[in-house]
């Protein structure tokens, strides 16, 4: 197939992680070395920036800089939550997408995201195929959930994974100071899927890790929950617990939903968080009076400073094998991991149709949760350890990082 010649654009969405922008560096030092890609742009707040058209010039930044994006957290170009309409509803945004994409001939949209993202990716793409525009669409993977499927995991994820499990270990010395009852509740992000969650058990691993594991994967039993955790009580005086901030009743009931209403994003989703401290209240009444509700709350997706070098490198590939297969002749795909048989860890490149990967939850398997329903397996640590290697730091100035300073040049026509 003969090579595609016009500009490309790269948008990031969703929520942030701290090696999002390694994709971002991946995609725009690639796209850069081809001769075919006339223009490299960056949207602000994705899939938003290009609607507005609002999106920047990358060939005007500094490379240096582009190269910090590898160890700089958060999004740099800007996330957005925003959720397209189906085209056959309302084809508004599709055809102001198709003007802007005219008017600065992009032939190439990268989106960088999580389920949602590649929802928005694969609708943007049938759109265009269906009004006859050449454009290759690819999405990125990207989310700490880890819950796309149809990938080994998540660029995002190993990161997350790592600061959750050093944190734990952390907190577990830290209860143990005082000769004194106590107990403490962590709270992990993921909604519907309990990979953060489970990595604490990285931490039980290494023998500082909770007592107890709550993962949304199965039915929340607050009865069974307080009788787990008073028996620990009883035993050692001390006890940690791990909870998803999504686990909910067999009657679908959030925990979180205990104290208040939850609010809604664009997207529909319950915008969770405070299950930790309504169990600790409950705990509190019922078992000890030293009772600690932690929520790791947003330093689990922007820890750049415990970010695990294969997560790193693995979404730079990402973003760099994006833009190699669209320069092939693909488009409808996203990126995805696949891990190789063999005692020493290794990840291969696949394609998934994005048709496929849109909105489709991976959760984690139930042979993987222990038989009580309140821990994991040595399966899923077998799982994770590989994804949490290796140390990635931004570069120090003044004992602080040094994180890429983008000059984000307007793209203009």
């Amino acid at each position: 197939m003969s090579k595609l010649k016009g500009a490309c654009i790269f948008g990031q969405s969703g929520g942030p992680t701290s090696v999002i922008n390694a994709s971002a560096a991946g995609v725009i030092q690639e796209a850069l070395k081809q001769d075919c890609i006339t223009a490299v742009y960056g949207a602000a707040h994705g899939i938003k920036g290009i609607l507005e058209e609002k999106f920047y010039d990358m060939s005007k930044e500094d490379p240096y800089e582009i190269e910090l994006l590898k160890t700089t957290p958060s999004s740099a170009l800007g996330s957005v939550r925003y959720k397209l309409k189906n085209a056959e509803e309302d084809e508004t945004d599709y055809k102001r997408l198709l003007e802007v994409f005219k008017k600065y001939n992009i032939r190439y949209f990268f989106y960088n995201g999580g389920n949602d993202s590649m929802d928005t990716c694969n609708k943007v793409s049938k759109y265009m195929q269906k009004v006859g525009y050449e454009c290759r669409v690819m999405g990125i993977p990207k989310t700490i959930d880890n819950d796309l499927w149809g990938t080994d995991h998540c660029p995002g994820y190993g990161s997350a994974a790592k600061y959750i499990a050093t944190s734990t270990m952390e907190v577990y010395h830290d209860a143990r100071v005082y000769d004194t009852g106590m107990i403490t509740i962590l709270e992990v992000m993921g909604r519907n899927a309990g990979w953060l969650t489970a990595a604490t058990s990285l931490a039980a691993y290494k023998g500082n890790g909770p007592d107890l594991i709550y993962l949304p994967e199965l039915p929340f039993n607050l009865d069974k929950f307080l009788e787990e955790t008073n028996r620990i009580y009883k035993e050692n005086g001390k006890v940690i617990v791990a909870v998803s901030e999504g686990v909910k009743d067999e009657n679908g009931k959030y925990v979180a939903e205990m104290g208040a209403s939850l609010a809604k994003d664009a997207f529909g989703h319950a915008q969770l968080g405070g299950a930790a401290s309504i169990l600790a209240s409950i705990v509190k009444e019922k078992i000890a009076n030293k009772v600690r509700a932690i929520e790791f709350s947003l330093l689990q997706r922007c820890a750049a400073h415990l970010a695990s070098k294969t997560d790193v490198d693995e979404a730079y590939m990402a973003g760099q094998m994006a833009v190699r297969y669209a320069v092939e002749g693909k488009t409808d795909y996203m990126v995805a991991f696949e891990r190789s048989e063999g005692p020493e860890y290794k990840c291969n490149i696949k394609l998934i149709n994005l048709t496929d990967v849109a909105n489709t939850e991976k959760k984690v398997p139930r042979e993987w949760i222990n038989k009580e329903g309140n821990g994991l397996t040595e399966d899923f640590v077998k799982y994770a350890l590989p994804l949490i290697q290796g140390e990635s730091r931004p570069p120090l100035e003044d004992g602080l990082p040094r994180f890429a300073r983008l000059k984000k040049v307007l793209a203009t026509k």
